[in-house]
């Protein structure tokens, strides 16, 4: 390879060398190398069109190539030889001079052709003859199909781009792409590759556009017309290009290059807009292009600047040549075949061995030619090169260049601008190595800003409905029940159509971006009858009849088959709709309903044990709860459960018994609160419930359900068990109460089971007499279905979002679906209306505590008044009687509570008015009567001070009912007994 500037004069010498060489083949033997050894010619053959500016660019890069490979290699004992043919663009041509190189020549390889088409016979040739056929533009993927061990190709094969165009087809979310080839070899071969790598990237082909070779204008304007008619606005252009410049002349003339378009070239195209004059790329302005990516180096921008003089010499004619990639192969070609050759020059007979003899010495006879002797050897040496050319790594495996690098152009002003890569490992790129290599990019974002048709920065969508084309045939059933969905009248007309649905559908097309002409298909008879299932309706869009379904269509799996449904624009799920029946007639016990029965027995637990507490709080100080043992728990429970009504009328003296009544007050005021307004409504609100609440008692009974006619629930009542004589089918509102009113008995049913939308249209009409219960199946809700992969399923289904979310969905429904304003709630679940535990249990926590603690402490405090009476074990051993003695203890009047001393208090005042300081007997009305409730206990010879400080001496109390009679001295008690 070239690595200086100047040519040194030893180059000249090796040119002018390899001149003698090609002109006076018979000079070659008697040649000697820089080192003195024997130089060997090898006859190599080129095949290539020398008319055209391509051939002779690849003629001069081949001599330059073998100029700068001898200029580096003066020593090498091989020198190649060029027989040079004009294949004249002819496939026979072609043939021909291949044939003449291999039996008159005998040729040890063939450089070229530049065609696919015509590769493909020269392959067969060089297969037959053992001689290695190298061609650097013949890049069909069918070529490899030939399998033959002799066909190297020093270029990429197309099918290497297709991958990249479904990673930028994938980045956009293009869904369909319309391929537009060339009519040859050269254009079919990548049509199977590239419609796989579409497929994988959910990309449909629904049309492929193919361009004879030959075609005129008028030809490829009808083409173009045709594809403007359809719905496809992406286009992958594959073919040379003098017919590509035609193909974007005529689209830009006839407006195929506005706003909304895409147009994808292959490398076919886009390696030589070098050399396309300004009205060519005026016409391909948005463009985008793929490329094989060559890495810019010193050594290939030498060999521009020198190729490019060199070559303006030799063809004047030709202005500002450009230097493409086939070129770069070329060199790399016929550079590697030079050091392949050197390799095996020394062990290698370079001869023909004739295997074939024919006895005529026609020059063409196919049977006549020899074998190669060095064909075997120079593929091995072939195969094992590896060396850094000038487009990249050259490398060969299975005879094939390795490429993994695609440069991604847009055509913008005046020539191309880079907009990314594709690599196998990363996928889109803005730059190589940008992104992190355990990543592959699918992203548009991994792309520079790119100019689409038009001037347009937004990216196209890929698609539109074409304004000069056909309108769009929308299928709508004819239903015989429940049409406020679909209803279809004839005479026929887009007017005559109606319904829920309809109105969906016009106002989804409204949301979208963009105006969509459309008309309306009936699937019906001729009779105006249906003419199918649902199923049977949507099949017509899958058969090509009807390019989209519109109506009260279920989404279902095996309809998703055939079909791509959009979002669902209903609620989903089948509801089992029943009669309902009223529980308020005959109930007696509808006032325990309010709260359920644990909270009963948790309130009434309650109840006793603070009544319990109460007592315990106040028996000793409080003569509202002493008395007889049958008095005290009456008064206790008395007192507790009327704090209900709050007309508990005994007053408490303790502070620990009043903390337990207020806390006590204040549950019982919440719960007499809830019970209230439980009751109440139990009571007033109407309390329908269903009259089956389980889809099991229907199985277990036996009774008769009814569905719509034409309903896929039939299927589904199947699986759960029931069986033909129990199906009722319906197919009107009325119908459906009709059976509701006959009964399961009389032909009638018990429950009907159908999707949401049904139901609740039902119910807008009978809702005080039926209910929807819990759905027994799921379902995913109605939707529009299109063809499978039809780019209008996205922009139908963004557009449902919009409407369902804003006020226009409700509109609708108020306007289809008018409910009775005396209906009771869809959404009741027939749940207990009962107020449970779980909603005070907080509230009794509490009270629980709260009480419970004033419980410990009185008793604490109590223990510690008397523990000399507990831990006196001298004057009572044994432990039992002391607790007896504690009972006892407790049982009394505590007489230094407050409240008894005001009590005795009084009883004095009394004394004090009938003896005032006399020690005379008093008059017998002198004693005093004290009315009292309580009962009083006093031990005898006890005594008390009177008001002048003497002690009087109280015998013995004397009770009489609750009339309590006090004597101040013995004698008149005597007096008194007797």
């Amino acid at each position: 390879m070239m690595r200086k500037n100047d040519i040194p004069e030893i180059v000249v010498f090796s040119v002018s060398l390899l001149f003698l060489l090609c002109n006076f083949p018979s000079m070659s033997l008697a040649q000697k190398s820089s080192n003195g050894g024997k130089i060997i010619g090898v006859k190599v053959g080129v095949i290539l069109n020398l008319e055209t500016d391509f051939g002779k660019m690849g003629l001069s890069c081949i001599n330059m190539a073998l100029s700068d490979f001898y200029s580096f290699n003066p020593g090498f004992t091989t020198r190649l030889l060029l027989h040079t043919r004009n294949s004249k663009s002819d496939v026979v041509e072609a043939a021909a001079s291949a044939l003449d190189l291999i039996k008159n020549v005998k040729v040890e390889a063939i450089l070229g052709p530049e065609t696919s088409m015509q590769t493909h016979f020269v392959i067969e040739l060089g297969d037959k003859a053992q001689v290695p056929i190298i061609t650097f533009s013949a890049k069909s993927p069918s070529l490899t199909s030939l399998r033959s061990p002799f066909f190297f190709r020093v270029a990429a094969n197309d099918s290497s781009q297709v991958e990249a165009i479904a990673a930028v087809v994938k980045a956009f979310g293009w869904r369909e792409v319309v391929p537009i080839y060339v009519d040859n070899e050269h254009g079919e071969g990548i049509i199977p590759y590239l419609t796989d790598a579409l497929q994988d990237v959910d990309a449909q082909v629904p049309y492929r556009s193919v361009i004879p070779p030959t075609a005129t204008d008028d030809h490829i304007s009808a083409e173009l017309y045709k594809l403007m008619t359809m719905q496809t606005r992406v286009f992958v252009l594959h073919m040379l290009p003098a017919l590509g410049y035609r193909i974007f002349a005529m689209a830009e003339k006839i407006g195929m290059m506005a706003d909304g378009y895409v147009w994808i070239m292959t490398d076919g195209v886009a390696d030589f807009l070098g050399s396309a004059n300004s009205t060519v790329l005026d016409s391909m302005q948005g463009v985008l292009g793929l490329k094989t990516h060559v890495p810019k180096t010193k050594e290939l921008q030498n060999f521009a600047v020198r190729w490019r003089k060199k070559f303006q010499r030799e063809n004047p004619t030709i202005v500002n040549p450009p230097l493409v990639t086939f070129g770069l192969w070329a060199y790399d070609a016929v550079y590697g075949l030079a050091k392949a050759v050197e390799e095996i020059g020394k062990a290698s007979n370079f001869s023909f061995k004739r295997v074939n003899v024919s006895s005529d010495n026609n020059s063409t006879d196919l049977g006549s030619f020899g074998v190669s002797q060095t064909g075997p050897e120079l593929v091995q040496a072939l195969s094992k090169m590896t060396f850094k050319g000038l487009s990249g790594e050259f490398k060969l495996v299975n005879g094939q260049l390795q490429t993994s690098t695609i440069e991604i152009i847009n055509v913008n002003g005046s020539g191309e601008r880079k907009v990314g890569f594709w690599t196998l490992e990363n996928g889109l790129e803005r730059m190589l190595g940008s992104v992190d290599k355990t990543k592959y990019s699918a992203l548009n974002t991994s792309l520079a800003p790119i100019i689409w048709p038009g001037d347009s920065t937004s990216a196209p969508k890929g698609w539109q409905i074409p304004t000069n084309g056909k309108k769009l045939r929308i299928g709508v059933p004819v239903k015989h029940g429940f049409r406020e969905f679909v209803n279809v009248t004839f005479p026929f007309s887009n007017d005559s159509v109606t319904g829920y649905s309809i109105d969906v559908f016009k106002a989804v097309l409204e949301a979208l971006p963009y105006s969509v002409s459309y008309e309306y298909v009936p699937f019906a008879n001729a009779d105006g009858s249906r003419a199918g299932t649902y199923n049977d309706f949507v099949y017509q869009v899958f058969d090509g009849k009807l390019d989209a379904a519109v109506g009260d269509i279920t989404i279902r799996a095996n309809r998703s088959l055939y079909v791509d449904f959009t979002l669902p624009y209903t609620e989903s799920g089948v509801y089992m709709i029943v009669p309902i029946k009223d529980d308020r007639s005959g109930n007696a016990w509808a006032f325990l309903k309010p709260l359920t029965w644990d909270l009963w027995v948790t309130s009434g637990c309650f109840f006793i044990f603070v009544g319990f507490v109460v007592w315990v709080l106040e028996h000793r100080i409080n003569e509202d709860f002493r008395g007889p043992p049958y008095h005290q728990i009456g008064t206790s429970f008395w007192y507790s459960f009327s704090t209900m009504v709050f007309a508990h009328k005994e007053r408490v003296v303790s502070n620990l018994a009043r903390f337990v009544v207020i806390i006590w007050c204040f549950v019982v005021l919440i719960l007499t609160q809830s019970y209230t307004a439980s009751l109440t409504s139990l009571l007033t609100v109407q309390q329908l419930q269903p009259t089956i609440t389980d889809v099991n008692q229907l199985l277990k009974n036996k009774e008769k359900v009814g569905f719509q006619r034409g309903s896929f629930i039939e299927g589904i009542l199947k699986q759960m068990g029931f069986e033909d004589h129990q199906f009722v089918i319906y197919d009107t509102p009325e119908d459906l109460y009709q059976l509701f009113a006959n009964g399961s008995k009389n032909n009638g049913i018990a429950a009907a089971f159908d999707e949401t939308p049904y139901m609740k249209l039902f119910m807008a009409k009978y809702c005080s007499k039926f209910t929807m219960v819990e759905p027994t199946f799921k379902a995913d809700g109605f939707a529009f279905a299109f063809p499978k992969g039809s780019p209008l399923v996205q922009d139908i289904s963004r557009a449902i979002l919009e409407v369902t979310e804003g006020k226009k969905m409700k509109a609708i429904e108020e306007l289809w679906f008018k409910k009775d304003t005396n209906c009771v709630d869809l959404n009741n679940k027939f749940s207990s209306n009962s107020l449970g535990l779980e909603s005070f249990w907080g509230l009794f926590l509490i009270a629980g505590v709260a009480s419970s603690l004033a419980l410990v402490i009185y008793a604490v405090m109590f223990l510690y008044e008397q523990r000399n009476l507990l831990m006196n074990s001298d004057a009572e051993p044994s432990v039992w009687r002391r607790i007896v003695a504690i009972f006892r203890t407790f049982d009394e009047k505590d007489l230094s509570s407050h409240t008894f001393r005001k009590n005795e208090v009084g009883e004095r005042s009394v004394i004090d008015l009938s003896t005032p300081n006399t020690n005379c007997p008093p008059s017998p009305s002198g004693f005093s009567v004290h009315a009292n409730s309580s009962f009083v206990f006093r031990e005898q010879g006890s005594s008390s001070p009177d008001p002048n400080g003497t002690q009087t001496t109280y015998q013995e109390t004397v009770v009489v009912s609750a009339v309590e009679v006090t004597y101040p001295n013995q004698d008149s008690r005597e007096n008194h007994n007797s």
